[in-house]
């Protein structure tokens, strides 16, 4: 099968088609014939070699998390699923490949096309998860640090069906498509405390940074202290004492199932760009350098 690898760490530079063996599902996997990967900003860091210690790397190796596709094997012991079906979920091999295996997916809605599909399980659960360990909830007020991307576009709209405040910083080109998703939005950089306290006058209860460019400094200021602030992009979290999240412990098919379904239906939105997957490291690129407007997906078959 096709699939993207790379067999050193470096930049996007290293990222190359290759040829290799088709994946043979074990016990409670299903093979996916893949139809769109998503493509996050934790798989350039991957590939970097930056996070090695966290995630190590077996080369040589297919990036990607993520993936929309259709069921076309089944390992020893799955009942819940049948060839043929049409799913998302997570990659245990990689999902920049024509085949991927997984142990969990979600049944994809009809009304919710592979791309958008493809763009939910990380951000989805990434948001979730950061949202829950912030302990955010209905009358409070969180500043989300980089916003527009991925798993920001997620986190402000499920923060604000919590019931909170969402303050979310972007880029200028990036401000009116925060304000649609129902963010109070601003622009990031020199300046950011007068320009949040102006909006939040009685402070802001949670911080959530997604960008990683230089803003727990301005967090820890905010809040007056370290305590719920979680950075899923900033390296410098231990130094500062701030809580780094750096992956799930475990992933849910059932809270998939149900963004699934809020996407298809409009309740939730996404927004994606699409690259054939042979242009995945310039897709990479693109991430590495920021300024993303919602998901990255890469188109397979």
């Amino acid at each position: 099968m096709k699939a993207i690898v790379f067999d050193r760490f470096g930049g996007p530079e290293v990222l190359h088609e290759a040829d290799i063996e088709i994946p043979q599902p074990g016990p409670g996997q299903v093979r996916v014939r893949v139809k769109a990967a998503g493509l996050n900003a934790l798989d350039g860091k991957i590939r970097s070699g930056k996070l090695e210690a966290v995630y190590p790397t077996t080369f040589p190796a297919v990036p990607g998390r993520e993936f929309a596709g259709v069921v076309d094997a089944l390992g020893e012991g799955v009942t819940d699923v049948q060839v043929s079906d049409e799913v998302l979920g997570w990659s245990d091999t990689g999902s920049y490949a024509e085949y991927a295996l997984a142990t969990i997916v979600a049944p994809k809605p009809a009304a919710l096309d592979w791309q958008h599909a493809a763009a939910l399980p990380v951000a989805g659960e990434t948001a979730e998860r950061v949202l829950n360990l912030l302990g955010v909830a209905a009358g409070e007020t969180v500043l989300m640090h980089g916003a527009s991307g991925g798993v920001g576009t997620l986190a402000v709209q499920l923060a604000t069906a919590r019931g909170a405040r969402v303050i979310g910083t972007a880029g200028p080109g990036n401000q009116d498509y925060l304000t649609s998703l129902g963010a109070t939005a601003t622009v990031y950089g020199e300046g950011l405390v007068e320009r949040v306290r102006a909006l939040a006058p009685d402070g802001v209860d949670a911080v959530f940074d997604l960008a990683g460019k230089g803003a727990l400094e301005d967090s820890i200021t905010l809040r007056g202290g370290t305590d719920r602030i979680v950075t899923i992009a900033d390296f410098r979290a231990q130094q500062l004492g701030i809580t780094f999240a750096t992956g799930p412990a475990e992933v849910s098919a059932a809270r998939l199932t149900a963004l699934a379904q809020d996407a298809a239906t409009g309740k939730v939105v996404t927004t994606v760009t699409t690259y054939p997957l042979d242009q995945a490291a310039t897709a990479q690129q693109v991430s590495d350098a920021g300024h993303v407007r919602g998901k990255l997906v890469l188109t397979v078959g």
